[in-house]
């Protein structure tokens, strides 16, 4: 199967370490696995991921998903990490291009019809992700805060 890793940004005081979000299809019985230290809110974005790429018209794979969220030592919490996950199920599953998304990260919640949903903390997340030499997408809700 099928492995991407999608850039985004924790969100720790006014730090903003980065995140991989590595995906990985595999074969067998259809499924969401998140590790790498998810909290609660954070393990419910299997629900919200999926039903999001369906509600959308796109495509959600037929296999086990398995995502890692690291560094696993660092706590993961809210819903700013559902955009990449979502991206990375999409590009790992080939239902969109995955060329160019290293030069990206991703911050963004996601509804359950698709709408992608703003979060906190997008200006520290916007200086340290230009500080990698990659550009932040974020949700427009997102910008109010500028």
């Amino acid at each position: 199967m099928s492995l991407q890793i999608i850039h985004t940004r924790a969100q720790i005081g006014i730090d903003s370490p980065a995140i991989s979000v590595e995906t990985h299809l595999q074969a067998g019985t259809p499924g969401f696995i998140l590790v790498g230290l998810p909290e609660s809110a954070l393990r419910e974005s299997c629900v919200r991921v999926k039903s999001a790429i369906q509600n959308s018209g796109l495509p959600h794979p037929q296999h086990r998903v398995v995502v890692n969220l690291a560094p696993a030592d660092l706590a993961k919490e809210g819903t700013r990490y559902d955009l990449s996950i979502a991206i990375g199920i999409l590009a790992a599953s080939r239902a969109i291009p995955s060329d160019r998304l290293h030069a990206f990260e991703f911050l963004g919640g996601l509804g359950l019809y698709g709408e992608v949903r703003g979060v906190r903390g997008v200006l520290c997340a916007a200086l340290a992700a230009r500080r990698t030499g990659r550009t932040l997408v974020v949700p427009r809700e997102s910008m109010d805060s500028f």
